[in-house]
């Protein structure tokens, strides 16, 4: 017996009650999305039929004034979204509407030539939007009728999101598309005028139709009950779309405030337009002061995201790296590659342009303004200079250009202010000097005040102070700026030969060999606490200081890791002693073993807290400092 061999082709089925419910609750995750895709759907079909009467005026009926109108009922518990576009016959709303995932628009796109396609600003890609409304909804009814038929050729949908549909022959005198939902009872809170208000402001303020709404009306009589008028609720008009000599300064800052959610005006802003291989429009403000959630990482607004006017989200990481997270703005693209949600950027060549090109924009919005005024600057940085920090660890390609827009307190000005640019350092380098020294610390004073920094000011050498929690995260990233390094005062060998004098450097030579012995016997006391004891070259004032390896974690980096849980293994500092100063000549002269290990631990944890650090052992410290105040009384 054989087997005949077989092949066929079969296409998949679908489990349309499932898909429906997908689409409904699964490809978006916010409920109110539904009206701003029943809008869109209506913007459509009205620019259909602004094309289609290019060639046939009497698709308008007498009715040439394109609109969507939006209401609702509560005691029938239903939102109605209703248009004058172009409609749809019976076959139309079966392979639209009764067939998911096939979209009208993308065909009519298709369809378009020449000119017409690229003027055409029409939003539906996906064919899904209409499905949304069974989020809210459980179930839609849909009248329509396309323009240039008579009333009698009008079409009834209806359908409760199940997998089935009725469609029935209806009188309808105006041409366009209705949509009726009823509510389901749990989406109530749907059925208010300010509710259904913000969802469109929020959602479709900017399409170029005009959105209206019956509203409430109250009169200055109490008494008299309010009339209902109709409002146009959305602005119908794109002010970034606008050419910017149109628009004043004062419509600049009133749309920031608007975008922005701020009572503030900006502190500046860009507008650009883009046309080329990527073609998008940008309008970017730095705000005059930091949000209140500058620094919570949970925080999701941004710079807005349009395609084509319409909304899509406000939270696009995608298009402002996280270090620019204070930048307020919108972004509109007919280019961008959404996802079939509108909801989520797919990765793309296009979303990188747009996004290199919109970083760019505002770091030469910064430059220029650290360029030509410097209070304004001044501000900025304070309001938001800790953010910036941040990017020359998560924008490497732009690292040199934002190392120019740093700023740092250093010892020129010996301020706590923030004002001085690498550029202005390296204008001040001494001769010989190849490195950019700094030093980080807790605070200010710390900084300023350490041990570190007694060779530097006697030689007039410039360092950074660093107190900032993220200095530390950018200095490991930031290696060099305009070919020098960066230099840590608080770790390493010192390396001023090139600026040292020769007798300089033969006194440190003498030196070395001049306490040799003391070295060995203060490594002997501290046994496992230092890693090695050595004659210091850059203390001018202090008895001992603590110094770590060069690629070793500062003690303050140590101390901010584990404020914030990190296990931190634990790393052994050199022990510097400074062969001028009294107290280690005092230490080189003794001879009692008790007191000689006393004064050695006291150096050490002098030493510990001139860095900032803990004690492991305080009441030792005390005890032996007693010990020593009561022999010189």
């Amino acid at each position: 017996m054989t087997v005949e061999a077989h092949k066929e082709t079969l296409g998949f089925q679908a489990e349309v009650q499932q898909l429906l419910r997908l689409v409904a609750h699964s490809l978006y995750s916010h409920k109110e999305v539904f009206l701003r895709e029943l809008i869109s759907n209506a913007s459509d079909a009205c620019d259909k039929l602004r094309f289609e009467a290019l060639t046939d005026s009497a698709l308008y009926e007498n009715d040439p004034e394109l609109k969507i109108r939006v209401s609702f009922d509560k005691d029938a518990r239903t939102i109605t979204i209703a248009d004058n576009g172009i409609g749809m016959d019976r076959q139309e709303v079966i392979d639209n509407i009764g067939t998911i995932a096939r979209s009208g628009t993308r065909q009519f796109m298709q369809k378009l030539t020449g000119d017409q396609a690229k003027d055409a600003n029409l939003i539906g890609q996906f064919g899904v939007g209409f499905y949304s409304s069974f989020i809210v909804a459980d179930k839609v009814v849909l009248f329509t009728r396309r323009a240039g038929m008579s009333a009698e050729h009008g079409v009834r949908w209806e359908s409760n999101g199940e997998g089935e549909y009725t469609l029935e022959t209806v009188d309808k005198p105006t041409r366009g598309t209705e949509v009726i939902l009823y509510l389901r009872e749990d989406e109530a809170e749907l059925l208010n005028e300010w509710q259904l208000r913000s969802i469109i402001t929020k959602y479709s303020d900017h399409i170029t139709l005009p959105v209206i709404m019956p509203v409430q009306k109250f009169s200055e009589d109490k008494d008299a009950p309010p009339k209902i008028e109709d409002e146009r609720i959305n602005q119908a008009a794109a002010l970034w779309a606008r050419p910017k000599q149109e628009i004043t300064e004062e419509e600049y800052k009133e749309f920031y405030k608007h975008v922005g959610h701020d009572f503030e005006e900006p502190l500046t802003w860009t507008h650009s337009r883009v046309e080329g291989k990527l073609e998008y429009t940008s309008l970017l403000f730095i705000p005059g002061r930091a949000p209140f959630d500058l620094w919570d990482r949970d925080q999701r607004h941004g710079v807005k995201l349009y395609v084509q006017r319409v909304f899509i989200m406000d939270d696009a990481e995608h298009l402002m790296p996280r270090y620019l997270r204070f930048v307020r703005g919108v972004i509109d693209s007919n280019d961008l590659p959404l996802n079939i949600s509108r909801e989520i950027l797919q990765n793309s060549k296009v979303v990188d342009g747009i996004r290199a090109g919109s970083v760019k924009k505002v770091l030469g919005l910064l430059e220029d303004i650290a360029a030509n005024d410097a209070e304004k600057y001044g501000k900025f940085w304070k309001e938001f200079g800790r953010a910036l920090k941040e990017g020359p660890a998560e924008d490497y390609g732009n690292r040199e250009q934002i190392a120019k827009l740093l700023r740092f307190a250093s010892t020129h000005t010996d301020s706590a202010e923030q004002t001085i640019s690498l550029t202005d350092y390296i204008g001040r380098m001494k001769e010989g000097q190849d490195k950019i020294y700094y030093i980080t610390g807790e605070s200010f004073a710390a900084a300023k005040n350490s041990p570190h920094l007694e060779i530097f000011r006697k030689k007039g050498l410039e360092v950074l102070l660093l107190t900032d929690r993220v200095d530390e995260w950018l200095m490991s990233h930031l290696n060099e700026f305009e070919g020098k390094p960066f230099q840590s005062v608080a770790k390493g060998a010192l390396d001023l030969d090139k600026i040292a004098s020769e007798e300089e450097k033969q006194e440190q030579k003498q030196a070395e060999d001049q306490f040799k012995d003391l070295l060995a016997r203060v490594k002997e006391v501290l046994g496992d606490q230092v890693k090695e004891v050595r004659i210091s070259s850059r203390l001018t004032d202090s008895p001992a200081c603590l110094v770590v390896d060069e690629h070793a974690l500062s003690a303050h980096l140590e101390r901010l890791l584990r404020d914030a849980g990190q296990s931190v293994p634990t790393s052994k500092p050199y022990l510097e002693l400074n062969p001028h100063h009294p107290l280690v000549a005092r230490l080189q002269g003794e001879t009692d073993t008790g007191r000689f290990g006393d004064l050695t631990h006291l150096l050490f944890e002098q030493a510990m807290l001139a860095e900032g650090g803990q004690l492991e052992d305080p009441a030792s410290f005390v005890k032996r400092l007693n010990a020593l105040l009561l022999a010189m009384a």
